[in-house]
């Protein structure tokens, strides 16, 4: 027995001896990184960091290992370590951040993927580690932190909205959901509404005309949603919060693996059901929502690293505004006003990279919306789909010319029971079906390597209005790595699809009246970018300056003016501009405090010929000045503050005859604050304000106390004529509220 006790003593020393711990730290440079995954190459060996960034990896076997740390938002490190018997080894590692705003991997400007820095066409991004600064429920509200981009509430009752771009209206501002075009038209505003934050990888824009690769739509700009990729993203992530006022909003998603295939399943859940009334005009100030979304993306491998996705959404909403009485039962009755809105909406997008030697991909989408509305007595009863398919080939030519050549199909069938789908004698129901072929080729020329030179060309055929012509141009020029010089070209059109849901929001207290047969509209766009890229010991600063102009023809102008109680759509007789200047400013200190800020001038006015003269009338909803800020500071313990906010200048809003309302709002700023503790493995906590400076606009509602106008004619209570009105808003009127939530990130 004791000879046998001391052989297994002298075997486990001999174990023993042949291995090693491995200890460390990570940082970001300023502070511990809690939750860093850490591991070798080898299975069962890796851990996670602690609260203090410190990690332990035991009884490691002894030879030359690789240890890999990463963590999301930082750049993933690799180490080749040796590791000797019977001697711990101490590791000290610093984290990069992974900078998106710098060298982000795009790929709207020119639909395929370079870094940003190499695009000749300006494209902004958003990450979700950028609008987490500033929790919101929506993606909606979160595209509004890109200096220029504004999503704009249409209605002060359904709080409909859309998104400005440049000062240009939503139907200008064309949404892409991984590259398709998905959303348009009547389902603009549910476009990022309902897709889970958990699921996006980054949110790209492009500001002017891109139909000469996008079509019908991309007059002012576009907004694409990149997904993230189901075998990148985290194994589980999660986002929780709720508000003072009572909105919840929860937001999860999954990886799963099976075989050759992984999947990321995000599911959206927002609900706001507390009537609140705050400006005492007995309206609900914000709507009552119940929103859920679910989100499925199926990503394959296949043989030589060939692309394959597939992906599905559903969103479901009820919402509804009005008088606090206001109930299900009294949906377009006139007896209690309110504006209620069904939603149902399906979509499809896939990607699958053909089999052949040369680079051919093939992307299809589909979707179907369907809502059922009622504004007051007004009932809005709406179905469309639209199919889209497109093929194209990328090619590189030599080692200077990168070309992309391809075709496209959108098929749109729309219905609904207005004026827009009957027949002339508005005896017949005729729905709109609309298909728009389109081909479209591009070359993107690398001179050297400080001049590049992008020309493409599309043309899309449409029955009623014939072939049109998209041309695009852009050069880029980077005499060094610190300045890049940029300057485009582009047109833009958009085929008439007037009756959307934005419009028919107001038909709850206006009529919508056509005067003619609309014909498309067209844009011509020209930008200048400079780009100023400035490190120094103390700091590093970024500049991002931008010029545009662009002039449109056919412009559809909604007329406010003539009748209060009308809409009324023409084509302008003149032409219409937006021309402007916008400035970004990226600056980080050696000390952990990142600043970031935008400022926009826009000019957007129409000229309008009549009889003779012209006139000069200045755009509804479009502020000259606007601007946002953000601003970061790391404490120590992984405690970090954040401020962010938005500021607008007057803008020309919707007003009656002899109206006491101003003509344009008043300068206002919407802030945040933000407070967050990172804990262990992944887990965040946060809390903070927004609005802290309490702003809500003075002015809403013209006459909630007739909504019906029953008593609009009475020239003794109503001397002045005024009607029911809920078009005059620029702000929410939401005041300042708490918010708290959690977050969570298992593992990539």
């Amino acid at each position: 027995m004791k000879q046998l006790y001391f052989i297994l003593t002298i075997f486990v020393a001999c174990i023993s001896y042949g291995q090693s711990n491995i200890k460390g730290i990570v940082t970001d440079g300023y502070q511990p990184v809690a939750g860093a995954t850490v591991s070798l190459e080898i299975p069962n060996y890796i851990t996670a960091t602690d609260g203090d960034g410190a990690y332990l990896l035991e009884d490691v076997p002894a030879g030359n290992h690789t240890l890999t740390i990463s963590y999301i938002g930082f750049k993933t490190v690799t180490k080749q370590l040796s590791v000797t018997p019977g001697k711990e080894l101490t590791v000290i590692t610093t984290l990069k951040e992974d900078d998106k705003a710098l060298e982000e991997v795009v790929i709207t400007g020119t639909m395929k993927e370079v870094s940003r820095s190499d695009s000749p066409i300006p494209v902004e991004i958003i990450t979700p580690k950028l609008f987490r600064k500033n929790p919101t429920a929506s993606l909606f509200e979160a595209v509004g932190m890109i200096n220029g981009v504004m999503p704009q509430l249409n209605c002060n009752v359904c709080n409909t909205g859309d998104i400005h771009i440049n000062g240009m209206e939503g139907p200008y501002t064309m949404i892409l959901i991984d590259g398709m075009p998905i959303v348009s038209a009547l389902s603009t505003v549910y476009g990022l509404s309902g897709i889970p934050n958990s699921i996006v990888e980054r949110i790209e824009v492009v500001k002017g005309p891109a139909s000469s690769l996008y079509g019908s739509e991309a007059m002012g700009g576009l907004i694409n949603v990149i997904t993230k990729s189901p075998s990148k993203a985290p194994t589980v992530s999660a986002d929780y919060f709720f508000t003072s006022w009572g909105e919840l909003s929860a937001d999860a998603a999954v990886k799963i693996n099976a075989g050759k295939a992984s999947s990321l399943l995000g599911i959206n859940y927002f609900n706001y059901n507390v009537k609140a009334d705050k400006n005492n005009d007995n309206f609900t100030d914000v709507t009552q929502q119940n929103r859920i979304s679910i989100f499925n993306k199926w990503s394959f491998e296949r043989k030589e690293n060939r692309l394959a996705s597939i992906a599905a959404r559903y969103v479901y909403e009820d919402r509804w505004g009005g008088e606090m009485q206001w109930t299900k039962q009294f949906r377009g009755s006139d007896s209690i006003y309110g504006e209620s809105i069904y939603t149902k909406r399906a979509e499809l997008i896939g990607l699958y990279q053909l089999p052949f030697t040369e680079k051919i991909f093939t992307q299809f989408s589909y979707n179907w919306h369907n809502q059922n509305s009622w504004y007051g007595t007004t009932p809005y009863m709406a179905t469309q789909q639209v199919g889209f398919l497109q093929t194209y080939w990328d090619k590189q030519f030599g080692e200077n010319h990168t070309f992309l050549l391809g075709a496209a199909l959108r098929y749109t069938r729309y219905d609904d029971n207005t004026p827009a789908t009957a027949s002339a004698d508005g005896t017949e129901n005729r729905p709109q079906n609309t298909p728009l072929p389109g081909i479209f080729v591009q070359d993107e020329w690398t001179l050297n390597d400080k001049h590049k030179l992008l020309g493409g060309y599309r043309f899309d055929y449409d029955r009623n209005h014939g072939g049109v012509h998209s041309p695009r141009v852009a050069y880029k020029f980077s005499p060094d790595v610190q300045n890049t010089f940029r300057a485009s070209f582009g047109t833009g059109f958009r085929v008439v699809n007037l009756f959307t849901e934005d419009h028919a929001a107001l038909t709850g207290a206006r009529q919508v009246v056509i005067t003619e047969s609309l014909k498309p509209e067209r844009s011509y766009n020209g930008n200048l970018n400079y780009v100023w890229k400035f490190p120094a010991k103390p700091f590093i600063l970024n500049l991002d300056v931008t010029a545009f102009y662009s002039y449109f023809t056919n412009k559809i102008v909604g007329d406010f003016d003539t009748d209060p109680t009308k809409i009324i759509y023409a084509n302008l007789n003149g032409h219409a501009i937006s021309q402007g200047i916008s400035v970004n400013t990226d600056l980080q200190f050696n000390f952990p405090l990142k600043l970031m800020a935008g400022i926009s001038y826009i000019d957007v006015f129409r000229i309008e010929n009549t009889l003779g003269e012209s006139q000069r009338i200045q755009q509804l909803h479009a502020p000259k000045w606007s601007g946002n800020f953000i601003a970061t500071y790391s404490l120590p313990n992984n405690y970090s503050v954040d401020v962010t906010g938005n500021w607008y200048g007057p803008m020309r809003l919707p007003i009656q005859p002899n109206d006491y309302r101003p003509e344009y709002s008043p300068w206002y700023c919407t802030a945040n604050i933000q407070f967050t503790k990172k804990m262990d493995y992944g887990l965040e906590i946060y809390c903070g304000f927004k609005n802290i400076f309490d702003f809500v606009p003075r002015y809403s509602l013209m006459r909630p106390f007739d909504p019906f106008n029953k008593d609009a004619d009475n020239p003794v209570s109503n001397p002045n004529g005024y009607t029911f009105d809920t078009a005059y808003n620029y702000a929410s009127l939401q005041g300042r509220r708490v918010f708290l939530g959690m977050r969570y990130n298992l593992g990539i």
